[in-house]
């Protein structure tokens, strides 16, 4: 039985969280549609604009995301520091990017002045917004239901494109945040779709890898900030280098059907994850397959089970890959 969304958050343990959701059609709606003949890949585009507009309006960063034929995933970091910092008339705007909300927030937006005895009713509200705007559920929500709304009018039909719950699963450690984010990346890869991270289309990496070429970072993906953390207030405590050059290598591997060909710079960057070599490819290929649960040492993991009152650490046993 699918367990309630608050029982796997855990703020307390980690901002990191990995979604996915798919479609609920037989057909590929979103790329070549084996049974019409049709392709649909545009609505990879449209998910792609979506996932980019809301990294400027909720108090959630993306860390990473992949649009596929018919599923998506992104790597989400909730900012409980940015959502918190919002005055109540930028929480309210931020909202409205969105919803029109209610006369009340409209005349508030405006700097109209308020009644007296509505002030209590426009707190609540803001409360309210500021919640939502740090909320998985309502990112997952904000993303899905337009998208679904455009592809029902499209194909002249109504009724559910996406599944009725989306994935998510909490992010314990570096380690785990990392190798999401590359299984997350390759999936073009591994589907065989591209050949190379710069032909990775509606994916992160290929935003990445297209600024970084420049000598800069995607504007509206959580940074990789590496060692200047003094100079960052955050991002991926992580080499972009580093990063890129793992994921760049693991994707020739997995192209190539090359397994036992990590490099040494590879099994280095690996060593400082403390992810064992001989685990890497089996991490980056089947992270999905390993992971129906929280991802992180036995640890992060024994913490995170006992903040949230869980009785078993499910998915233990996965988590001995990460070394």
């Amino acid at each position: 039985m699918p367990r309630a969304r608050s029982t796997l958050i855990s703020l307390e343990d980690t901002p990191y969280y990995h979604c996915c959701s798919r479609v609920v059609r037989r057909a590929y709606l979103c790329g070549d549609d084996k049974y019409t003949g049709k392709n649909y890949d545009h609505r990879r585009g449209w998910v792609e604009a979506q996932i980019l507009k809301l990294t400027e309006v909720f108090a959630i960063d993306v860390a990473a995301y992949a649009v596929m034929s018919n599923h998506l995933h992104v790597v989400l970091y909730i900012d409980l520091d940015m959502v918190n910092s919002w005055s109540d008339r930028e929480v309210v705007e931020q909202w409205h990017k969105l919803f029109n909300g209610t006369d009340l927030t409209q005349k508030f937006a405006k700097g109209d002045v308020i009644e007296e005895h509505m002030v209590a009713t426009l707190k609540h509200l803001i409360a309210t917004y500021r919640s939502r705007l740090s909320d998985i559920s309502w990112f997952m929500r904000c993303l899905n239901e337009p998208i679904a709304r455009q592809a029902n009018y499209e194909d002249n039909c109504t009724g559910h494109f996406w599944e009725g719950r989306f994935k998510s699963q909490a992010l314990l450690d570096e380690a785990a945040v990392l190798t999401c984010m590359a299984y997350v990346e390759l999936n073009p890869i591994r589907a065989k779709i591209a050949k190379t991270p710069e032909k990775s289309d509606f994916t992160s990496l290929q935003l990445r890898v297209s600024a970084a070429l420049r000598g800069k970072q995607p504007a509206k993906l959580l940074p990789f900030i590496g060692n200047e953390t003094k100079l960052q207030s955050k991002g991926i405590n992580f080499s972009l280098q580093d990063y890129l050059t793992l994921v760049d290598e693991t994707g020739r591997i997995i192209r190539d059907d090359k397994h036992g060909a990590i490099s040494q710079s590879a099994a280095r960057i690996l060593e400082r994850l403390n992810i064992p070599s001989e685990n890497w490819l089996k991490l980056a290929t089947d992270f999905g397959k390993l992971f129906h649960g929280p991802v992180g040492s036995l640890q992060e993991l024994t913490y995170y089970c006992e903040h949230l009152e869980k009785r078993r650490r499910h998915f233990a046993n996965s988590c001995q890959f990460l070394g």
